[in-house]
């Protein structure tokens, strides 16, 4: 165990954030998201809800502060629901740990799948809320001088 650092957050969890780039991207998936299917780097998070890795990622790493929107969920899909709690959670998340870059973009359910293929990895969790899918980009660290 290291100090500070959440026991959410696995050893393979913990590397592939610390060896993302500004401007890079992880995908917190549901666990219906067919994460093998657009990315190969895919890392299991059985059994964890995403507000919760929420919790444990962003006191660790920095959100882009270059774009407008560094959190961006899955629109919903014309004709389909999804629990307002939801978004609602990991926007308490984000404004908590990152008030400055507390906006939740949408996008578009195949415009989702896209930035998931592109992303540097796609973290697989035990999240059954539909549309509980975000995905973070990475910034650059803050460093006090």
């Amino acid at each position: 165990m290291l100090n500070n650092i959440s026991p959410l957050i696995s050893p393979e969890l913990l590397f592939a954030l610390y060896q993302m780039g500004h401007g890079d991207e992880i995908v917190l998936a549901d666990a219906h998201f067919p994460g093998h299917s657009f990315n190969q780097k895919v890392i299991r998070a059985d059994g964890l809800k995403v507000a919760d890795l929420l919790d444990a990622i962003l006191p660790l790493m920095q959100l882009d502060q270059y774009v407008e929107s560094p959190a961006v969920m899955m629109q919903v899909v014309a004709g389909d629901s999804a629990d307002p709690q939801v978004e609602q959670d990991y926007q308490a998340k984000l404004s908590q740990h990152q008030p400055d870059h507390a906006s939740i973009a949408k996008a578009e359910r195949f415009a989702f799948y896209q930035r998931a293929e592109q992303a540097f990895a796609v973290v697989m969790t035990g999240e059954t809320r539909k549309y509980g899918n975000i995905i973070l980009k990475k910034g650059v660290t803050q460093v006090s001088s």
